[in-house]
C-alpha cells in the first residue's frame, strides 16, 4: 500500500511539473508575439510591439525583416514582381496586368489572393495613385493616395493613409530618396513634425561573393509592427509613378 501510494505521488509530482512547463512555454510562445527584447548595457529589456495594421495583421512582424524583391521582365518592363521572405518563400506577388486594367496594379499573396488593388485617379494635377483593399468594386473607398510633390531642389513621394486608428485625419508619409537608384526610405510623419523610419529600399548584396545585384533584384527592410504588405503597395506605387519605365517612355508630341 506504501510503495502504491509514493508511486501515485511521484506521477502526480511529474504530472504536475510537465502541465506547468507547458504552461510557461504557452505563456512565454504567447509573450514573445507580443513584445521584443532588446538590450541597454548588460541588461535585456522586453517591450510591445505596436503593429500598424494595414491588410493584414499576419504581415505585421516582431523583428525587422529584410524581403528580397525580384522585378521581372518577361515581355517587357514592369510586368510584375515576385517577394521573398528571409527563408526564401515567395510571400507577395504581382504578375501581369489583366488587359481589362491595363492601369491596375494588384499585389497577391502566395496563392494569387489579391491584397490590395492600386489604380490612378482620374482627373489629377499630379501623378496620383489610389490604393484599395482587395480587389476594387464600384462605390469602394480608398484606403491610401499616393503622389509626387515637385518641389524645387527636391521631388518626394507622398501618402496618405486613411485609416480607423485616425479617423479624422489621414496617416501622412513620404519617401525619400531615388527609387530608380534602389536607395530610398519610407518615413511615417508625426503630428510634431518629426518623423519614423519605417523601411527602406537598398541594393542586394550576395554575401557570398559581396557583389551587389542588378537593380532587378533589391531588399525591402521593413521595422516591427509595420506592415510588410502596405509597404509593398508603397513599392509598387513608386514602381508605377518613378520607375524605370517611366524614365524609358518615350515623350509626347
Amino acid at each position: 500500500m506504501y510503495k502504491y501510494t509514493k508511486r501515485k505521488n511521484i506521477i502526480t509530482i511529474n504530472l504536475f511539473f510537465q502541465y506547468t512547463a507547458y504552461i510557461a512555454f504557452f505563456y512565454k510562445k504567447k509573450k514573445k508575439k507580443l513584445s521584443r527584447k532588446y538590450k541597454m548595457g548588460d541588461n535585456e529589456y522586453e517591450h510591445e510591439v505596436r503593429k500598424m495594421i494595414v491588410v493584414g495583421e499576419k504581415y505585421c512582424y516582431n523583428e525587422e525583416i529584410e524581403l528580397t524583391v525580384h522585378k521581372k521582365s518577361m515581355f517587357r518592363q514592369g510586368d510584375g514582381f515576385i517577394v521573398y521572405d528571409p527563408n526564401g518563400d515567395i510571400i507577395f506577388r504581382v504578375d501581369l496586368y489583366s488587359p481589362m486594367k491595363p492601369l491596375g496594379l494588384v499585389l497577391m499573396d502566395t496563392f494569387g489572393k489579391p491584397l490590395l488593388t492600386l489604380l490612378h485617379k482620374r482627373p489629377t494635377l499630379h501623378h496620383r495613385l489610389e490604393g484599395f483593399l482587395g480587389e476594387t468594386s464600384d462605390g469602394q473607398q480608398s484606403i491610401l493616395s499616393i503622389w509626387k510633390s515637385m518641389m524645387i531642389g527636391q521631388s518626394k513621394m507622398m501618402v496618405e493613409l486613411y485609416h480607423e486608428s485616425s479617423p479624422d485625419v489621414p496617416i501622412e508619409y513620404q519617401i525619400e530618396g531615388s527609387y530608380n537608384e534602389r536607395s530610398c526610405t519610407i518615413f511615417r510623419m508625426q503630428h510634431d513634425t518629426s518623423s519614423v523610419h519605417v523601411a527602406q529600399i537598398k541594393r542586394k548584396v550576395e554575401p557570398t561573393r559581396n557583389m551587389v545585384l542588378s537593380r532587378d533584384v533589391f531588399s525591402l527592410i521593413v521595422q516591427p509592427g509595420v506592415d510588410a504588405a502596405f509597404v509593398m503597395g508603397l513599392v509598387l506605387a513608386l514602381d508605377k509613378i518613378d520607375g524605370d519605365d517611366v524614365a524609358l517612355a518615350p515623350s509626347g508630341g
